[in-house]
């Protein structure tokens, strides 16, 4: 959340980055972005090897001999195996053995090839380690038992550069003279998978042709559970003066990429990508900005290509103070024990997917996405609740914004084709979400559209969102506020019209979506309705059934009959087309003492065998009507005579009382009184 009124800005640095080591003369620092550690090695290794991890078992310090300067240094997956890169053609291996720390016995593996040299190697797997190197790509199993690996596939191709992807274990290889020709490689254990190749569009070709798209350049991602190539053009094709753009190609069912996005950055100069809860975010050096791009949300489209614009303004990221160690001597009692990070520094590398690392600092960042600010930073109400929904952990703010926008207030009541269009947006994800829930539940894959009327065509189709608002959500945060309001229909601010019109429009937009609506929200329209004494809209909707019908409907209905007196005849009538309600029906009947009517339903709905004889008559002698009494007595008198043949009744059916009471008002002297 904000931490002032003023403050706006939707990107910050974690509370509590990683500390480590800074590069000094004697430190060389090496970050593994596959496990997320950083390794600062003192004097080659030998005064000591601190990794520091996102965790303390990813977390351990070491020593080990100094063999020559290191190039690059990764533990496997399961922290089981260290790789050590010193040399341009092998890679030394040291196996860790559970708590007992370093083994002795150290193990190498040289690259194929008396030219080649390795570019750096990746951990595809716990026992599988790729080596990259200028003529292609080789993988070997490492058997640490056996303190050896053992070659299992290899790709043989010019490569200049490479980048790697730990979530989609895909590597991008870089080939040709101007590095644009790209070779996707996907890895499954033990086998390497070719997805086709592709060229990436250069912005300027230099002449003569040289090596122009760069590693830095290109990034590896998955957004939206889709793997993705996110590549970073300094100036467009064909185009100058325009400033830089980010061409993303996403790569479809694993065989071939497709150039998909284009972000419009409007801008020049230095800049750097973090992917944080599936947005891309781009740093600007010179302007100390950061923008946001979403690629599910609306662009302009060519057809093939869907152009974005950063979703808010491009801002900078949150200020940071870093709390300093232990005071030295040189501090001055009471100064504070902390210093301002210089935001967007030259010595900042940014590394995949939200990692800012500063090595002069010693300091590594994950990059967190602070959504109130953008509140009120993206203006268009339905864009920003699509945004928000995508969002991980985002439902309390959506529930802020809903709560603001259903304010019965001038303005929102000027808004109410907006409010309509959002409840639409809302009911579009919740319906994908049922969906998936109830295939998922018959173990059959789900449709891929959805039917609405076609009065009202249906929000974008937006994939699968971590955050879903359903009803009981409306009901318990947002609409349950309107009872709290006493405002009259008949006051000029107009509020109980509001309430009303939200209510009934929300599950208008339900009904769209063949959601099916739950009784509660009825009733809040129904007791909204009556709060602001606005009968005639209540009768009116329960007779042309906006409303759905159900039990616990009528049995509201029945208790405003005090408010209303014809909510009771409406009730009776929804129990009725129910016809799953007759025990209610007569329950409701005796209770009003309407004996006879009671009786004239029973033989209606066919159901004169099944009821309690005792329960009718003590409701008719509660009446002290004799003539009643005389009417139900006879009546299921006739009754037993038809089922048993006698008209006496069964010890079962407890109805001594009764015919006490019927031989003392009538002397078993019979009179003819029908139904």
């Amino acid at each position: 959340m904000a931490d002032n009124t003023y403050d706006d800005y939707y990107l910050e640095l974690s509370a509590t980055p990683i500390r480590f080591e800074s590069v000094s003369k004697v430190t060389n620092v090496f970050f593994d972005d596959s496990n997320k550690q950083v390794f600062a090695v003192r004097s080659g290794g030998v005064t000591g090897v601190i990794v520091k991890g996102p965790t303390d078992q990813t977390s351990t310090s070491f020593r080990m001999e100094d063999k020559g300067p290191v190039i690059s240094i990764k533990f496997s997956p399961d922290q089981q195996v260290l790789a050590i890169q010193r040399t341009k053609t092998s890679v030394e291996f040291v196996n860790f053995i559970g708590g007992d720390g370093m083994d002795s016995t150290e193990y190498s593996q040289s690259c194929k090839g008396k030219n080649t040299v390795i570019l750096g190697f990746v951990w595809t797997y716990n026992n599988e380690i790729l080596f990259v190197t200028d003529h292609g790509v080789e993988l070997f199993q490492v058997v640490p038992e056996k303190h050896c690996l053992k070659a299992l596939k290899s790709h043989s191709l010019g490569v200049n550069w490479f980048v790697f992807c730990p979530q989609s274990c895909l590597v991008l290889l870089s080939s040709g003279t101007l590095g644009n020709q790209m070779q996707p490689l996907h890895f499954k254990p033990g086998n390497i998978i070719k997805l086709t190749k592709f060229e990436i569009e250069l912005g300027v070709v230099p002449k003569p042709a040289k090596l122009c798209l760069l590693e830095r350049d290109v990034t590896l991602a998955t957004l939206y559970g889709t793997p993705s190539i996110v590549v970073l053009r300094h100036q467009p094709r064909g185009v100058t003066g325009q400033g830089a753009e980010v061409v993303i190609y996403t790569i479809q069912k694993m065989l071939t990429a497709k150039k998909s996005h284009i972000l419009r950055l409007d801008m020049s100069g230095r800049f750097a990508i973090n992917v944080v809860d599936n947005l891309i975010v781009v740093h600007h050096q010179a302007s100390k900005t950061s923008m946001l791009f979403d690629i599910n949300m609306a662009g302009e489209s060519d057809g093939f290509v869907t152009y974005h614009q950063p979703v808010a303004s491009p801002r900078p990221i949150k200020p940071f103070s870093l709390r300093l160690p232990v005071a030295t001597g040189n501090q001055m009692l009471g100064e504070p024990a902390h210093i301002n990070c210089e935001l967007y520094s030259p010595n900042w590398v940014v590394f995949q997917p939200n990692i800012v690392i500063d090595a002069k600092l010693g300091c590594l960042w994950y990059v967190g996405l602070r959504l109130h600010p953008l509140v009120n930073l993206i203006q268009d109400k339905c864009m920003l609740v699509d945004f928000l929904l995508q969002r991980k952990d985002s439902k309390p703010v959506v529930i802020q914004v809903l709560q603001n926008i259903l304010e019965p207030n001038e303005q929102n009541r000027s808004h109410l084709v907006v409010i309509a269009e959002l409840f639409d947006h809302l009911n579009d994800v919740y319906r994908s979400f049922l969906e998936v829930e109830m295939q998922s539940q018959m173990g059959t894959p789900a449709s891929s559209g959805l039917t609405v009327s076609p009065a009202r065509p249906a929000a974008p189709v937006l994939p699968k969102a971590p955050v879903v608002i359903d009803q009981s959500d409306m009901y318990t945060n947002v609409f349950s506020r309107f009872s709290d309001r006493r405002t009259n229909d008949g006051n000029t601010d107009g509020g109980g019209k509001f309430v009303v019109w939200v209510l009934l429009e929300y599950i208008r937009s339900l009904t769209d979506f063949h959601i099916p609506v739950q009784h509660y929200l009825h009733e809040l329209v129904i007791n909204s309705l009556v709060q602001h004494k606005a009968y005639y809209q209540l009768h009116q909707l329960l007779q042309y059934h906006v409303v759905s019908d159900s039990k616990p409907l009528a049995c509201l209905l029945l208790s405003l009959e005090n408010l209303y007196p014809a909510a009771h005849q409406l009730a009776l009538d929804m129990l009725k087309r129910l016809s799953t309600a007759t025990e209610e029906i007569i329950e409701v009947l005796l209770s009003k003492q309407q004996i006879l009517p009671a009786l004239r339903f029973v033989r209606s709905v066919g159901v004169v065998d099944q009821v309690s004889a005792r329960k009718f008559l003590e409701a008719a002698k509660s009446t002290g009507d004799s003539t009643i009494f005389y009417a139900v007595f006879k009546f299921f008198e006739q009754r037993n005579q038809r089922l048993k043949g006698s008209t006496t009744f069964g010890k079962g059916e407890h109805c001594e009382t009764y015919v006490k009471h019927y031989q003392t008002l009538f002397n078993n002297n019979d009179n003819n009184t029908t139904l």
